[in-house]
């Protein structure tokens, strides 16, 4: 999943400001545009700034989506201007290409495993032929890249959602274990992207990269749902970045068995029961104990005598 820097374009900042031109012709924010063209909205951003050159396919992805001339991003004389303010770009799937690729190869990856995909495979289910695919991710593992990134945009967007319609920090942390829980057809792709991307970390450093960004991300989003937890009071003291850890860590392996074994055995229902168990057990406030009576105390005094083995009789 590793750039080839031949495949970086030369750019003394025309090419930046071509794009940005595309980017406020859409009139979407570079977040959204960088979800577009599935590209990490970091990268677009130095792209843009000029510490970082566009590739090849990236161009590609940004002229399809904005309905322009590769040509003319790249400043070549034969290319064609920009379309005029107000043109409609050419009729393409919703979202554009590059996302009915993406989103195509999540179902396939799902369905028959990475290493069984062929871009021919993704081709068809597109309706296009292989050398579109290639047009706009020239690699296999361009393609994984993009799929995990789809999926991780996907998954970061429902958790802000939710996270914003929670009405204190435990509430949050019941709705992350909602959204982990493999239980709708969606859910369950995402995981089967997942475990592909865990094989490949393990043998890719550049996976591996992705992979290690993502779960920071991740442990981050529950450590800080935790912490404000603790705050709040809906939560014992417990220190967030260890508990987050033996949390995700949790998610992780009932999932993966939940998906590998039979239906009879781990279940997505017995998954969550399991999960809301770790927060009840392992988070809830203790309950402060009332100070007894006096005569209160005298009892309970005499009772622990009465246990004593070494009284006398």
């Amino acid at each position: 999943m590793t750039e080839d820097p031949g495949t970086r374009i030369a750019d003394d900042g025309d090419v930046a400001d071509r794009v940005k031109q595309v980017v406020e012709r859409l009139g979407c924010s570079r977040r959204e545009f960088a979800r577009r063209i599935v590209m990490d909205p970091s990268k677009l951003s130095r792209s843009l700034g000029g510490t970082r050159r566009f590739t090849l396919a990236e161009i590609v992805r940004v002229a399809d989506i904005g309905g322009v001339d590769v040509a003319w991003l790249l400043g070549s004389r034969a290319g064609t201007p920009a379309p005029a303010r107000g043109r409609e770009p050419a009729a393409v799937p919703e979202g554009g290409r590059p996302l009915q690729i993406v989103r195509e190869t999540v179902r396939l990856i799902a369905e028959h495993g990475f290493h069984a995909v062929r871009v021919a495979d993704i081709a068809a289910a597109c309706g296009t032929s292989t050398a579109a695919v290639h047009y706009h991710f020239p690699g296999r593992d361009e393609l994984l890249e993009a799929a995990v990134r789809w999926c991780m945009d996907e998954d970061t967007a429902r958790r802000a959602a939710g996270l914003a319609e929670a009405c204190d920090a435990r509430a949050e942390l019941l709705h992350l274990i909602t959204l982990q829980t493999p239980r709708t057809e969606q859910q369950r792709r995402q995981w089967l992207v997942w475990l592909d991307l865990w094989a490949q970390a393990a043998r890719s450093t550049a996976v591996g990269r992705l992979h290690e960004h993502y779960y920071r991300q991740w442990r981050t989003t529950v450590a800080d749902v935790l912490r404000r937890g603790v705050e709040q009071g809906v939560f014992r003291p417990v220190d967030p970045e260890s508990t987050a850890l033996r949390l995700t860590a949790l998610i992780d392996g009932l999932a993966t068995q939940v998906l590998a074994t039979a239906p009879d055995s781990t279940t997505p229902d017995s998954m969550h029961a399991a999960l809301l168990t770790f927060v009840d057990s392992e988070l809830a406030p203790t309950i402060p104990q009332l100070p007894l009576s006096p005569e209160g105390s005298r009892r309970e005094q005499r009772g622990h005598h009465h246990l004593r083995p070494d009284r006398r009789r």
